[in-house]
């Protein structure tokens, strides 16, 4: 039975597992959130396409171990604690994130600089794997009964405030230097990486001061911890059937969720949309400093009212309301919607900036200038003209590094904001749904292993999926959107046939 624990130690228990994994979460996007920069410091020039598709796969990489470091420290985690376990993966995490940003480039060190950088992203992904089961458990295992949903949501608000600090030393790094001073071979974006080794510092010194779970505890007391996890977790008929069933019944649409709101939607704005660096991501900020809240009241509501029906509410309105929120993206950036006159009536530059031009051959030039629409938007405009029996043309127009009006720009913070408010539905009650779905001296493993796949690799690989259905069928810029559509309405129809709505209860023994 679940002895709760006195209302300050719980709140200590908190604080120190969701500092630590806030943390994870924080080394473990940072890699996302310079996958651009990266991919041109650890391949060679000349693709950019290629070059970003192999830094996505490196960044798919360290989710689609995950699972296995949900094996190998889920097993520690059941054999020796969740305490010292956790400490550990903090550790190695740490480590890695900070060796990242020290691998010199590509130019320096040909083909080992991303073989290195991918080996170090494995260890990240081990660590993951290991760290979520461990602080959720923990948590779960202090709470009382009746606030277990609340407690826990806690732990998942870990992951979205991991993701807003990344974008915000990001953005604070790259706004104290120049482009070309933060994209350099040792440049400011190195620094993200650097940072992470301060932080876990912090972290490791204070979960040093956390004591272990009462529940574990007693447990070992008694002497009936388990002496095989991974046999007791995968080989009892009983309990395998409870891990397929939460990976295909949860936990595999909430990873799709996940990072379609927030991973895909950012990629979305900067490659499809075109908008500039600094807007897309503080659009990003606005909308997860709004939704945050939202973890805690989907994890306190389903010790109300349960917590099946709010996690398939979730990926119900994902999966009718995607396409025409990203369409919507589409069209509120197109210029040709800026403005009532034609495209060849526009006024190509601001009178402040001088338009640069380059020749290409003999026939073909390009000027490229700032551009300024009557709605207040701004983008830089690439002209190129043809010359045709000694006649020049202009054949296209090219907008980059859009920037929206106030009336865009909030708008579109609140698309977003929608976006991760899905994500509060699916994911603030599943650390719960979890952890009471295995008896203590296997939970560390069971719930561990379901969660990793269903968010390493249905959840990880959004980001790379969605960009190589978009490169293999162009006409369609939505196409990458099928994937998470698709995985999601699988599981909601599974999750709504055969889970159960649980509702806050005695977690097992």
């Amino acid at each position: 039975m679940n002895q709760p624990s006195s209302a300050k130690t719980v709140r200590s228990v908190i604080t120190a597992s969701s500092l630590g994994t806030m943390i994870e979460w924080y080394d473990f996007y940072i890699f996302g959130m310079l996958a651009k920069t990266i991919s041109t410091q650890f391949f060679p020039e000349g693709n950019p396409t290629a070059a970003l598709l192999s830094t996505l796969a490196i960044f798919a990489a360290g989710f689609i171990v995950r699972p296995f470091g949900a094996l190998v420290f889920g097993r520690l985690g059941d054999l020796i604690g969740r305490k010292y376990t956790f400490l550990l993966t903090l550790v190695l995490m740490g480590g890695s994130t900070f060796l990242i940003g020290c691998v010199p480039s590509y130019a320096s060190i040909g083909i080992a600089a991303p073989i290195l950088v991918l080996l170090l992203r494995l260890l990240q992904g081990l660590a993951l794997g290991g760290e979520y089961g461990g602080a959720a458990t923990y948590v779960a295992e202090h709470a009382p009964i009746g606030k277990r949903g609340y407690y826990t949501s806690w732990i998942q608000t870990t992951a979205t405030l991991g993701l807003f600090v990344a974008l915000g030393v990001i953005l604070l790094v790259k706004s104290n230097m120049s482009d070309a001073a933060f994209n350099a071979q040792w440049g400011g974006w190195r620094y993200p990486f650097w940072i992470s080794i301060l932080l876990v510092g912090v972290s490791i010194y204070i979960r040093m001061k956390m004591a272990e779970s009462p529940m574990f505890t007693k447990l070992k007391a008694e002497g009936k911890t388990s002496t095989n996890p991974l046999k007791e977790s995968f080989r009892n008929k009983a309990n395998f059937k409870m891990v397929l069933l939460a990976l295909f019944g949860a936990v595999m649409g909430q990873g799709v969720v996940w990072y379609t709101g927030q991973f895909y939607a950012q990629s979305f704005l900067e490659t499809k949309c075109f908008l500039e660096f600094e807007q897309s991501r503080t659009i990003m900020l606005w909308a997860i400093a709004f939704a945050t809240p939202f973890f805690l009241f989907f994890g306190w509501l389903s010790d109300k009212i349960g917590r099946k029906w709010i996690m398939m509410a979730g990926m119900a309105l994902a999966i009718f309301t995607y396409r025409p929120i990203f369409s919507t993206f589409l069209n509120d950036t197109n210029p040709q919607n800026w403005e009532d006159k034609n495209i060849e009536s526009f006024n190509f530059y601001d009178p402040r900036y001088t338009p640069k031009e380059k020749v290409i051959n003999d026939s073909v030039r390009t000027v490229t200038s700032n551009t300024l629409f009557a709605n207040g938007a701004t983008a830089v405009s690439t002209m190129t003209y043809k010359k045709e029996n000694s006649i020049e043309k202009m054949e296209s127009v090219t907008f980059s590094n859009k920037h929206l009006p106030p009336n865009l720009y909030w708008k579109f913070i609140g698309l977003i904001f929608l976006l991760i408010l899905y994500v509060t539905m699916v994911y603030g009650p599943i650390a719960a749904f979890l952890v009471e779905m295995f008896p203590t001296k296997i939970r560390y493993t069971s719930m561990s292993l379901p969660y990793h796949i269903g968010n390493g690799v249905f959840g990880g690989l959004v980001p790379f999926i969605g960009l190589l259905l978009t490169t293999t069928f162009p006409a369609d810029p939505l196409v990458g959107l099928w994937y998470p559509i698709g995985v999601a309405a699988l599981c909601l129809i599974i999750g709504v046939l055969y889970l159960t709505n649980k509702i806050d209860r005695n977690i097992k023994d």
